[in-house]
């Protein structure tokens, strides 16, 4: 009997990479990944030549244009790789009776929630990213009956850029550094958002699909401050890291000021297990600081 097929785009990516950590873990699966040479999230034919060819029972969709503050002045390519490309994947999904899980943002929110939101709250995403991932989210459960989106926020890894990695290079380089302390989420360790996602898989195989929309972080409300000086602390670095506002560091983006998500119903339709942000930042870390 054939063993099902789990593809997966955006393969050099934080979630990608994580994903190709787990591979030689789970050998009852067969794994696709793709990048954009050779998946092209802009060409339809493409995509249909693609589902075709591999018949896969589950589709993660990771990629995605992510450029927060380029997506402002990008808006139509920003679009068309994080929703119309969405929509058609989702299309094929239907065909193929994939299980579409699509990678979806905290951006979706406006911020202005002082409790953790909850997936079914209303989104109002304040940045144009954030519009076209939540067309995205629309597109997947409109054109594939069995999608499962998981909104996910300030994910880092030892893999690709991200504010770790950034953070680590910019304490060794300077002697002080501004971080902002007025916008507050979770952040989510990219190894551990890649299990979760295939505990979600494993608990399709035997249950029947559940579809609908799932939030998923580590554990914990800090500020992006707050993360930074855990960084610097957990890595040992002098650089000395000073707290500014929002308005002292403006961007092309406006950002939400508070878009932590409860993960209530992730863990109890999945079974799936939440880690505190520290034990898996110090993880990460660790990794980090051992090939540096």
């Amino acid at each position: 009997m054939a063993k099902p097929v789990i593809a997966v785009t955006g393969k050099n990516g934080q979630l990608g990479s994580e994903l190709q950590q787990l591979v030689n873990t789970l050998p009852d699966f067969d794994f696709v990944f793709v990048d954009r040479e050779d998946f092209d999230l802009t060409n339809a034919t493409a995509i249909e030549q693609f589902f075709k060819q591999h018949q896969p029972t589950y589709f993660i969709h990771g990629a995605a244009y992510t450029a927060v503050d380029k997506a402002e002045t990008e808006k139509d390519i920003a679009f068309a790789i994080n929703a119309t490309a969405t929509g058609i994947i989702a299309a094929q999904c239907k065909v193929h009776n994939s299980i579409l899980i699509y990678i979806s943002t905290d951006y979706v929110f406006n911020g202005s929630s002082h409790l953790p939101y909850d997936p079914d709250d209303k989104p109002d995403p304040l940045n144009h990213y954030g519009y076209t991932k939540l067309a995205g989210e629309q597109l997947a459960m409109e054109n594939n009956l069995h999608t499962i989106v998981i909104r996910t926020s300030w994910v880092y890894s030892t893999y690709g850029h991200n504010f770790v990695k950034t953070m680590l290079r910019l304490m060794k380089e300077r002697t002080d550094i501004n971080v902002v302390n007025d916008q507050f989420g979770s952040p989510t360790y990219a190894a551990d958002l890649a299990k979760a996602i295939i505990d979600v898989i494993k608990y399709c195989i035997i249950h029947p699909p559940v579809r609908g929309i799932y939030h998923y972080s580590n554990e914990g409300n800090i500020s992006w401050y707050e993360f930074a000086v855990t960084i610097q602390q957990m890595a040992h670095l002098q650089c000395n890291v000073h707290p500014i506002t929002t308005d002292q560091y403006p961007t092309p983006a406006k950002r939400p000021v508070y878009t932590v998500m409860d993960k209530q119903k992730i863990q109890s339709v999945f079974g799936v297990k939440l880690r505190d942000w520290q034990e898996s930042l110090r993880e990460c870390i660790s990794k980090l600081l051992q090939t540096a």
